[in-house]
């Protein structure tokens, strides 16, 4: 295994990083890695290292670059303000806004065979987005998607098998709005477990290590399935 960090160049020509791990061996597939508001910061690049450990080739592009570069907060409040502010940014852009680049990402990584997506919180989000409006992708996976279950995303038409990650103590997802998700999206493989936002993140307080477990192996299984 090892890592680098590469430079990505997207449709309209903007340049951008992205962290890269490789496997040790031939990779089986890939997995582009979509960052929090917190940037491609130590946990989203061990999250790709652990991506990287199961065999696949995971990029993690930085969503960010387009409106601040070298983001790398951490958990505090003020880095949750900062997160918050830089997320807002990137949302203003004019469409297709951070998604090509997303998509600059998905087509590096498909030299590893077909590509899947994974994303964590506003990179939930836009795992979304990319389900419908990305090409080349075979399986994406939402953790926590926030605003992915409001009535205007939920409206969109994922092109690609989708696995949906909640927690019902989550206060910034209500659970009414999950159902609302699960009964428009029948196709959606969505599971809840009792933790808070960002239960994956073992940086967070709201780090909960058996809902973390579970998740991960649900999320290899799928991506076993989708990307084999």
């Amino acid at each position: 295994m090892g890592s680098s960090t590469v430079t990505l160049t997207s449709a309209d020509g903007f340049q951008f990083p992205a962290y890269v791990a490789e496997p040790s061996g031939a990779p089986k597939g890939a997995v582009v890695v979509l960052q929090e508001i917190f940037g491609v910061n130590s946990h989203i690049r061990s999250v790709a290292d652990g991506y990287a450990a199961e065999g696949y080739l995971a990029v993690a592009p930085s969503t960010f670059h387009r409106v601040e570069q070298g983001v790398e907060l951490g958990y505090a409040e003020a880095d949750m303000a900062e997160g918050m502010r830089l997320k807002a940014a990137v949302e203003a852009l004019p469409a297709p806004g951070a998604l090509q680049d997303v998509q600059a990402a998905v087509q590096y990584a498909a030299k590893a065979g077909k590509v899947g997506i994974v994303g964590y919180c506003w990179g939930g989000l836009m795992v979304w987005r990319a389900a419908e409006q990305v090409q080349g992708l075979s399986a994406a996976v939402a953790y926590y998607g926030g605003g992915m279950t409001t009535p205007e995303e939920a409206g969109r038409t994922p092109q690609v098998p989708v696995l949906a990650h909640f927690g019902e103590k989550d206060h910034w997802i209500s659970l009414d709005s999950v159902e609302a998700f699960k009964k428009q999206h029948p196709e959606v493989e969505v599971y809840v477990y009792p933790a808070d936002h960002g239960f994956n993140c073992d940086q967070r307080g709201s780090y909960d290590a058996p809902a973390a477990k579970q998740a991960r192996e649900r999320t290899l299984a799928f991506f076993a399935r989708h990307l084999g």
